[in-house]
């Protein structure tokens, strides 16, 4: 089964399972995403990752606990674009050390970050998290980085050549999950911008701008949909719970 923290009430956190409850973090960022897309919108794919893990965890004997989200962080490549609040990598490490220390205090067997935002600054700091509570004997803080393999290979080709910030991948989610929160009419008419952020970054680029994404965004939003979306979001969830299923050897 599948709770939400922020609906509970302390005593029905108290009865779960603790030992046999799987936490889910998701992780995003405030950030520009293109002209369409709104400022919350990594944080909606992973709420969405997080919310589907639980049928794949569920097959492995847990329940799962989704807790209140990350909503900011490190993200230095969109900082020139108004409504984008960046914070420093640094702080993002501490806020998930301190949750998965709270999370081993009361008892919970995991703790899995569903993170959406793919920042390199970011990135980094949910590694140094994960490493620094191994460190400190914490309960696993699993971490399914899906810019990396084997988990970047169940995603989209869009996804896979880099160019996919507020394109095809993340409109489609955003569809599926907001689709008030689109602005269609702009949307079906942005062109495409094939331009990839893996290898601006790659080339030492530093900005959106810098990377061929005057408008912050990179890929081919035009093509996304509502259906594209939810099988996009299965994919995430699923690679989540595999990614739990994978670090307890189970």
């Amino acid at each position: 089964m599948v709770y939400t923290l922020a609906s509970m009430t302390f005593e029905e956190v108290a009865a779960l399972p603790r030992a046999r409850t799987v936490v889910a973090l998701p992780v995003g960022a405030t950030e520009a995403h293109g002209p369409h897309l709104p400022l919350e919108t990594d944080v909606i794919i992973a709420s969405a990752m997080a919310r589907e893990a639980a049928p794949g965890l569920a097959a492995l004997g847990f329940e799962t606990l989704i807790l209140p989200p990350v909503a900011y962080t490190a993200a230095a490549f969109a900082s020139e674009f108004a409504g984008t609040f960046s914070i420093d990598a640094e702080v993002v490490t501490a806020t998930v050390l301190s949750i998965a220390r709270s999370a081993t205090r009361q008892g919970f067997r995991a703790l899995v970050l569903a993170n959406a935002h793919l920042d390199p600054a970011h990135i980094g700091s949910l590694h140094v998290a994960v490493k620094a509570a191994e460190a400190e004997g914490l309960l696993p803080v699993i971490y399914p980085d899906v810019t990396r393999k084997p988990w970047a290979l169940r995603l989209s080709d869009e996804f896979k050549s880099g160019a996919c910030h507020a394109g095809q991948y993340e409109s489609s989610v955003v569809m599926a999950e907001r689709p008030a929160w689109v602005r269609e009419s702009l949307r079906v008419a942005l062109e495409d911008n094939p331009s990839s952020l893996s290898v601006a970054i790659r080339a030492g680029k530093a900005s959106f701008t810098e990377a061929g994404g005057a408008r912050a965004y990179f890929g081919f939003p035009n093509r996304a949909s509502a259906a594209e979306g939810r099988e996009t979001a299965e994919i995430l969830g699923k690679i989540a719970s595999d990614s739990v299923k994978m670090a307890l050897g189970l």
